[in-house]
């Protein structure tokens, strides 16, 4: 019993990409501490817990949804026709029980949090959810995800705060862009059968190169907005540590991605992603960690 449950819950991890909320929960405890920083608000665990818990709950929905919603897409398309909907491996309308379980624990959590987070709850949804469709018609369906995910520095700042604020913004369009840019290299690996289908994308509007540049200013873009928070914010040399790191792996991941070589779409992905996301998120927290002991 308890391996079988084992092996479901494991194959509802890989459903999700469980690994893959590495890119944005970083970006939520930038926003969680930040409010800290701004507020000089004691650190409370239980709030830090419910702000964990909302990131894993959307995110599981938006991620289930998206498969749901692909899955006659998918299981045409050899790369990804080994995910578990295609592939069998979890039903359909499991996989659709399991976004409507996870979307209720979302709003459930929020109502915990704050008035204001719990009036929003089916805002943030409706973006998060609405990405699973926006690629059928708009090739602006990168730029959806990418709000999707900024959603994570804003709303941890509004559970502790209640209240909107420029700083936290900032990050939101940092992850914005930043998101957008590195979904668009992702999506060059489908371009052809993206065309085959009939689907949106900035590969199939602009060609690998015009997607690559595009991508390359958006990613200019997401640098941009960390240098004008860091100065916004008047932070110290712990975080600019940290802008520095970020701005080279963005920057190293377009030197490893050519037009006609695409054997590195992973790397650039998921590995060079993910440790820019860490290690900027570390060196802003601790910089904030060192203003609110001051």
């Amino acid at each position: 019993m308890i391996k079988k449950t084992t092996k479901k819950v494991k194959n509802y991890m890989s459903l999700v990409k469980f690994s893959h909320t590495i890119f944005a929960m970083p970006f939520a405890l930038i926003g969680y501490f930040l409010a800290l920083q701004q507020t000089q608000a004691q650190f409370n665990w239980q709030l830090f817990i419910l702000v964990i818990l909302c990131m894993i709950f959307a995110r599981n929905a938006a991620m289930a949804f998206n498969r749901f919603i692909d899955r006659e897409i998918d299981i045409k398309n050899p790369r990804t026709a080994i995910r578990e909907i295609p592939a069998g491996i979890i039903r359909a309308k499991s996989a659709l029980l399991f976004v409507i379980i996870n979307c209720m624990l979302f709003i459930a959590t929020t109502y915990f949090i704050n008035t204001l987070t719990f009036r929003l709850s089916p805002l943030a949804l409706f973006i998060i959810l609405g990405y699973s469709l926006t690629k059928k018609f708009t090739a602006l369906c990168h730029v959806v995800l990418g709000l999707g995910l900024a959603l994570a520095p804003i709303g941890a700042y509004l559970a502790v705060t209640g209240h909107f604020d420029l700083l936290p913004i900032l990050y939101s369009f940092v992850v914005l862009f930043w998101v957008s840019g590195f979904d668009i290299i992702y999506a060059l690996q489908d371009l052809d059968f993206d065309k085959e289908q009939e689907l949106k994308s900035f590969p199939v509007f602009f060609g690998r190169k015009g997607a690559l540049n595009a991508s390359l200013l958006l990613h200019i873009a997401s640098v941009g907005f960390i240098i004008f928070a860091g100065y916004i914010g008047n932070f110290g040399i712990v975080y600019w540590i940290g802008a520095i790191i970020f701005t080279a792996l963005l920057f190293y991941q377009h030197s490893i991605i050519k037009p006609n070589d695409l054997s590195k779409v992973n790397v650039a992905f998921f590995t060079t992603n993910s440790i820019a996301s860490v290690l900027f998120a570390s060196f802003a927290i601790v910089e904030l960690i060192f203003a609110l002991i001051q």
